[in-house]
C-alpha cells in the first residue's frame, strides 16, 4: 500500500508525498476557479491563464515524480514495485482532475453561465461539497486514518451516484437542450472529479489489485 511508504520516514519519499499533496492543492485551485466562473457568469478569460499555468505545473510535477519513482526502483530494487505502481496511478488521477477543471472552464468559454439559473444554489452547494473533498483527501494523505478513509470513500460514492442520477435525469428530460446539455456536462465532470478523488485514497490505502475499487474489489469507482 502507498501509505506504508508515507509512514517509513524516508526523506525522499516524504518529499514525494509533499509534492503529491501540493498537486492535489493545485487541482483544487483550478477546480474552484473554473467552477466559480461558470456559477457566477464571470469572464473566463480572467482566470484562464491561472488555470492553464496551474495545469502545466501539475503535468510537470507528474512527469518529475515519475522520474523519481523510476530512480527509486532502480536504487531499491523490486521490493517496492507494487507501491511505486500505486504512486503512478495516484498521480495520474490527480492529473485527470486538473483536466476536468479545464473542461469546466471550457464550458464558460462556450457561454455557459448558471448565475441566474433557478438551481444555482444547488450547483453552488455541490461545488462547495466537492471542493471540501479535496481538502479532506489531502489531510488523509498527510495523516492516514483507515476508518476516516473508509467513511470518505463511501460518502464520495454516494455523491458520485447522486451526480449519476442527475445526469440520467437530464438524459430523459423534455426541457430544451440549451438548459439540459450544459447541466448534464457539468454533472459528468463533477462525477469524474469525485470518482478520481475517491480513487486517490483507494490507491493510497488498498493493495494494488483492488485499486480503482473498494469493498474488497466489489465497487468500481474508476472514471476516466
Amino acid at each position: 500500500m502507498v501509505m506504508e511508504f508515507f509512514r517509513r520516514g524516508d526523506s525522499g519519499l516524504e518529499r514525494i508525498e509533499s509534492r503529491i499533496i501540493s498537486m492535489l492543492g493545485d487541482a483544487r485551485h483550478s477546480f474552484d476557479l473554473a467552477a466559480n466562473v461558470v456559477l457566477s457568469g464571470g469572464d473566463p478569460g480572467l482566470v484562464a491563464g491561472d488555470i492553464r499555468d496551474t495545469d502545466d505545473r501539475i503535468n510537470q510535477t507528474e512527469q518529475e515524480l515519475r522520474s523519481e519513482l523510476v530512480v527509486h526502483v532502480a536504487v531499491q530494487g523490486s521490493t517496492d514495485i507494487g507501491t511505486v505502481l500505486g504512486y503512478t496511478l495516484l498521480i495520474k488521477k490527480i492529473e485527470r482532475i486538473g483536466d476536468q477543471a479545464k473542461n469546466i472552464l471550457d464550458l464558460a468559454f462556450e457561454g455557459v453561465s448558471f448565475a441566474d439559473a433557478p438551481d444555482v444554489a444547488e450547483l453552488a452547494a455541490h461545488h462547495q461539497t466537492v471542493s471540501a473533498l479535496f481538502g479532506e483527501a489531502a489531510e488523509l494523505l498527510s495523516a492516514p486514518d483507515q476508518a476516516a478513509i473508509d467513511d470518505y470513500r463511501h460518502r464520495a460514492d454516494e455523491l458520485r451516484h447522486h451526480f449519476e442520477d442527475k445526469l440520467r435525469g437530464y438524459m430523459h428530460s423534455s426541457e430544451p437542450g440549451s438548459e439540459v446539455v450544459p447541466r448534464a456536462i457539468l454533472y459528468r465532470y463533477l462525477k469524474r472529479i469525485v470518482a478520481n478523488l475517491a480513487g486517490v485514497l483507494t490507491t493510497a490505502s488498498e493493495p494494488l489489485q483492488h485499486q480503482d475499487y473498494f469493498d474488497a474489489g466489489q465497487t468500481d469507482i474508476d472514471d476516466d
